[in-house]
């Protein structure tokens, strides 16, 4: 009678554990994330002027705020000269890199000239010279000079509070995934301690990333690699009860994608030369695609792997890297018509390639994100209107040609009608993340896992049934929320490179995640695309934490710089 009387105070403890833990995850998730958004916020820098422009004819102080600054007559110009016919629509380009300042003319008619002397290229500008711009000329100043002059417009303040500690965060995330692990051993009948063994191989991985970033780089905060590390633990801990094999697979593809972010940090530093690399990414990246038509192996109607000792590897999962670097320029490069037109043709090859693979899903990602870079850096929304109707004539031919294609579109808003073979998977996703409720069934004790593709292309229906309503939101938020701070840092970006990069890295994995949740709930047809940092795919993870590299990247923070 004891024993009997323990073991059910043993199982009214474990239940209790069991509703506390599954509360707790989604409002430490949801703290997490906030804290992560609220510091970066908090922790932008302050708009000051680096340099000023004085008028020698009329005194006029021009603040220069930016590290690259478009000069004409244009009103989209950073520093506009409107009473001037002589100055072209976009004149020049005042650019700062490491070694100091430079003036580039951007094939104006009436050229720029330093000091009496026409430039040609990108001429090196020093406090004093005399800088000749149609008939106006400006005497480069310093801004320290004008401090003391009543110019409070100047100034922006928008930081001057400090953000949560990285070792804080880490911590918070940490307890996240402990609290996952511990509730996965709890709820399972069978109890056994592979998701804690998990959590501690996960953990090394993280706790070594995180001091290689804060203690050997000296990173400036870690908020984003924070969500990354959020995201990519709770991937890891649903897919704990589908596969161990996959789980660990998952975690190297993690580190490896942290080493690949590094890598790409260092290598963004200097932007011009990634303008040196750009021919040579542009051709791997073809040379990815023609590799994968030629070899690829199919499923799920695309031929989108390539199988290399018993691993698949997805390539157009790292072209979408390349597809970055190619389409985004310094503002002096980007100004040139010949750029966009190789940018242009670049995207019909990689658009091209995926259609011949097959794999419509990652090249409604690609045309998408071309969208995008267009508007950015050229606002010719002639190309774009051109574009869409090509799109849309194209995806007509795919319809007619492309029968299986046709089906998803034909079960698309029917998932119930047709739960026995085109709405298979849809019905079972919208039955089963239905009732996960707001904080889950708890993880492994779902039904959803049971469904082809759970961990990948459905998993976001797999974290509303398994973590709940709550945790499935703040995954969309948590990537939903890096277009708006991507667009927030740009004004401040060392580059056009950087802010079109991170406007478009951050749009693609929105575009990304959008069609990923959007076509698991029926709200789109299914488009066999993954949820950044969550579904299982390794060359999906490590291309997402190549991404996320375009981001930090932009934030003036993360590069210190001499000044001259």
């Amino acid at each position: 009678m004891d024993s009997f009387l323990q073991s059910l105070n043993i199982q009214v403890i474990t239940d209790i554990a069991i509703v506390a833990l599954r509360i707790l995850i989604p409002i430490l998730g949801v703290i997490v994330v906030f804290q992560c958004y609220s510091s970066m916020r908090r922790q932008r820098r302050d708009e000051k002027p680096l340099i000023m422009l004085e008028n020698a004819a009329n005194g006029q102080v021009l603040p220069v705020l930016c590290w690259e600054n478009s000069v004409g007559r244009a009103k989209g110009n950073d520093i506009v000269i409107s009473d001037d016919l002589t100055v072209s629509r976009e004149h020049c380009v005042i650019l700062r890199r490491k070694e100091g300042w430079f003036i580039s003319d951007t094939g104006s008619k009436t050229g720029t000239y330093v000091n009496g002397k026409r430039t040609e290229g990108r001429a090196p500008i020093y406090i004093n010279d005399e800088i000749t711009i149609g008939k106006d000329t400006f005497v480069l100043k310093r801004a320290q000079d004008y401090t003391d002059v009543n110019r409070s417009w100047f100034y922006r303040k928008e930081g001057g509070k400090e953000g949560i500690a990285p070792f804080a965060l880490m911590m918070l995330i940490s307890i996240f995934t402990l609290f996952m692990a511990t509730e996965a051993c709890l709820s399972i009948e069978a109890t056994d301690f592979q998701p804690l063994i998990i959590f501690a191989v996960f953990m090394v991985v993280a706790w070594a990333f995180y001091i290689v970033s804060t203690q050997v780089f000296k990173r400036v905060g870690f908020e984003l690699e924070g969500l990354a590390l959020f995201l990519t633990a709770i991937g890891v801990m649903l897919s704990v009860r589908q596969g161990l094999h996959q789980t660990y697979v998952q975690i190297i593809a993690c580190a490896i994608g942290m080493a690949v972010f590094c890598f790409m940090i260092k290598f963004l530093q200097n932007p011009d030369r990634v303008n040196k690399w750009r021919l040579a990414i542009m051709i791997i990246a073809v040379i990815l695609l023609g590799v994968n038509i030629v070899f690829g192996s199919v499923r799920g109607g695309a031929a989108n792997w390539i199988m290399i000792g018993g691993m698949s590897i997805q390539p157009s999962e790292f072209v979408k890297i390349a597809y970055i670097f190619v389409g985004a320029s310094a503002l002096d490069q980007l100004q040139t018509r010949k750029n966009f037109i190789v940018f242009i043709i670049f995207s019909a090859i990689c658009i091209g390639a995926l259609f011949i693979m097959s794999d419509f899903g990652t090249a409604v990602i690609f045309f998408g994100t071309f969208l995008m870079i267009s508007i950015v850096r050229s606002g010719d929304y002639k190309t774009v209107v051109v574009s869409i109707v090509g799109a849309i004539f194209g995806g007509l031919l795919i319809l007619r040609f492309k029968p299986y294609i046709a089906d998803r579109f034909s079960a698309w808003g029917k998932a119930f009608e047709n739960s026995a073979d085109k709405g298979y998977q849809t019905a079972r996703v919208l039955t089963y993340a239905a009732s996960g409720g707001l904080f889950g069934c708890g993880l492994g004790n779902g039904y959803l896992k049971y469904v082809a593709a759970s961990e990948s292309d459905l998993v976001f229906g797999l974290a509303c049934e398994e973590l709940g309503l709550i945790v499935a939101l703040t995954i969309a938020g948590a990537i939903g929320g890096l277009f708006f701070y991507a667009r927030a840092i740009t004004t401040k970006s060392r580059s056009t490179f950087y802010s079109i990069s991170a406007c478009c890295a951050a749009g693609l994995l929105i575009l990304q995640t959008s069609l990923n949740i959007f076509s698991a709930t029926d709200i789109l047809p299914l488009t066999g695309v993954t949820l950044p940092f969550v579904s299982v795919g390794g060359s999906s993870m490590i291309a997402c934490w190549g991404l996320l590299a375009f981001i930090k990247a932009a934030d003036e923070r993360t590069y210190s710089i001499k000044k001259r």
